[in-house]
């Protein structure tokens, strides 16, 4: 009781931010059941889903019982919706405004099983809520970013709400949005009653998440669209699909996360035509992350860390991207101190018309990658109303204080606009990439691929082992360090069609001479490197150094 006690004073005294601080065994809460009434809780500002009829023994739905602690909560201003140890087995939840939900630990709360295909109903003749009317934008996005409502926990122009706790949030019902589930049975996420996300907030504002886990999240763990003053703090996410989306989200942190997703990416920033009109994702920082693509799924979550056999057919993405959906734009973002192990590199990609600048990463490592560590690409799919919809601009990005162990042979990294469309004022200094090497045939110039999905493996193995630019202007490399493990007949660096770029402090063998291959290149100076011999050059139609 004394501990249950504690805990009511510290969120009436500090609310939300202030229960991070402090963890109330389920002990503690059952203590004070007896003598307590729903009454009495909506008092103290403290709702408990058992006094609301939850059983929390995983096999009687729970959705009516949760359902109503939350919709008490609002009703009395505001409150804690508390899951106390147990397993809460729920279709669609509807969160609202000034509530506060609190996974205890030992907490799951688990996504019912899905209708099958042809089938109306789900578990015990329960379905997920109907996913509302989008039909106007469909076309410029997938089904999953088009549809909140169908989730397990949803929301739509709420503010002031969190989701905190050391619980679990297990999608097991699901869709992923691919048509399979672990176990062989599909969820069509099209069909009505089916549940897609496990986390879907639409038009919201001054959102907190922290601390609480996601086995398996369905399409997206996390889906944010059109919320502001967002802070996503020590998150577990451990699925098969994107671990968290950010759609033309303004004002969010994120820290301190944890998320493997090796069929997806793992924090997505986005910039989607799903609201209506185009809006920009903003001031967002991402720091102190791990994000990986190589572990089973749930493995990562229990502790075992179980790689991948080299033989499974698994894209092992688990990245951090902005886009791939870029309607609206990317404007003043930093990423720093995060570690990236057997998975894709970062990727931005501005394909949609985007304005995607003013980006600085720095203070990263990467091991065992499927692609090479950087992937910049300006490109013209288009997808959006095309009386509004022109390629867009990527330009002032640096990347710094990189080091990479084991890039792939195949891959290097990708910079590349398109003609007559360049990628602009790009930085990059202090890396170190040692990549696998052993390459001993060259290959031909990649694809331009203009109007396709902006994927690095799409373009197929890269002419170079370090950088592939093309379509760039105003590009400049200081004290960067290629070093291939196995000799590599490729050059270090391939230039197409780029104005202006210095290299400084640039390491890399010598062994082939042929460190760059340059194609269309004006304005070109080498200085203070081993890896060839300074030089300035105004003009070169095709030239090897």
């Amino acid at each position: 009781m004394r501990e249950f006690d504690a805990f009511r004073r510290r969120f009436l005294s500090h609310g939300a931010a202030g229960l991070a601080a402090v963890s109330l065994p389920a002990t503690a809460f059952a203590a004070a059941a007896p003598g307590a009434t729903a009454e009495g809780l909506r008092t103290e500002g403290v709702f408990s889903v058992r006094h609301y009829g939850a059983s929390g023994d995983g096999r009687t739905l729970d959705t009516r019982a949760i359902q109503a602690a939350v919709d008490a909560a609002a009703a009395a201003g505001g409150g804690v919706v508390l899951f106390p140890a147990g397993s809460y087995l729920s279709f669609s939840v509807r969160l609202r405004s000034h509530v506060h939900l609190h996974l205890m630990q030992g907490a799951t709360l688990i996504a019912a099983d899905s209708p099958l295909p042809g089938e109306q109903t789900g578990y015990n003749g329960g379905r997920y809520d109907a996913a509302e009317p989008n039909t106007a934008w469909n076309a410029y996005q997938d089904y999953g970013h088009n549809h909140w409502h169908n989730s397990l926990l949803w929301a739509e122009d709420v503010q002031d709400f969190s989701i905190t706790g050391s619980g679990l949030i297990w999608g097991r019902g699901l869709s992923n949005g691919r048509d399979r589930k672990g176990d062989g049975v599909p969820f069509i996420a099209e069909q009505p009653g089916v549940g897609n996300k496990a986390i879907a907030l639409k038009n919201c504002r001054n959102l907190l998440l922290r601390d609480f886990s996601i086995l398996k999240g369905g399409h997206f763990g996390i889906l944010l669209t059109g919320v502001d003053n967002v802070t996503i703090e020590n998150l577990k996410i451990d699925t098969d699909r994107d671990g968290m989306d950010l759609d033309c989200c303004q004002n969010v942190r994120v820290s301190g996360c944890t998320v493997n997703s090796p069929w997806d990416d793992g924090i997505c920033p986005k910039s989607s035509y799903a609201l209506g009109y185009a809006r920009p994702t903003r001031n967002l920082t991402i720091s102190d992350c791990y994000v990986t693509g190589c572990y089973q799924l749930g493995s990562v979550m229990d502790g075992s860390f179980r790689r991948f056999a080299d033989a499974d057919r698994v894209p092992r993405t688990g990245r951090i991207k902005c886009g791939t959906e870029s309607n609206g734009g990317f404007q003043n973002i930093t990423i720093t101190n995060c570690i990236f192990e057997g998975c894709q590199g970062y990727a931005l990609e501005s394909v949609d018309g985007a304005l995607l600048e003013d980006v600085t990463i720095t203070n990263t490592t990467m091991r065992d990658l499927v692609t090479g560590p950087i992937f910049l690409r300006l490109g013209s799919r288009l997808r959006g109303p095309a009386d509004k919809t022109q390629v867009g601009t990527l330009r002032r990005i640096l990347i710094s204080n990189l080091v990479c162990h084991n890039a792939p042979a195949r891959f290097g990294s990708i910079l590349t606009g398109i003609p007559n469309s360049s990628i602009q004022d790009v930085k990059l200094s202090d890396i170190f990439i040692e990549t696998a090497g052993g390459v001993s045939a060259a290959v031909g110039d990649l694809p331009e691929n203009e109007n396709q999905y902006p994927d690095p493996n799409r373009f197929g193995e890269t002419p170079c082992y370090g950088f592939y630019l093309r379509h760039m202007r105003h590009v400049e490399m200081s004290h960067v360090e290629l070093a291939p493990m196995l000799p590599d007949v490729r050059p270090a660096f391939s230039l197409v069609e780029v104005d202006r770029a210095d290299f400084f402090a640039i390491t890399a063998p010598r062994a082939h001479g042929n460190v760059f291959a340059l194609n269309n290149v004006t304005d070109l100076r080498i200085g203070w490197s081993r890896a060839a011999e300074d030089v300035t050059l105004a003009n070169v139609a095709s030239r090897v150094l």
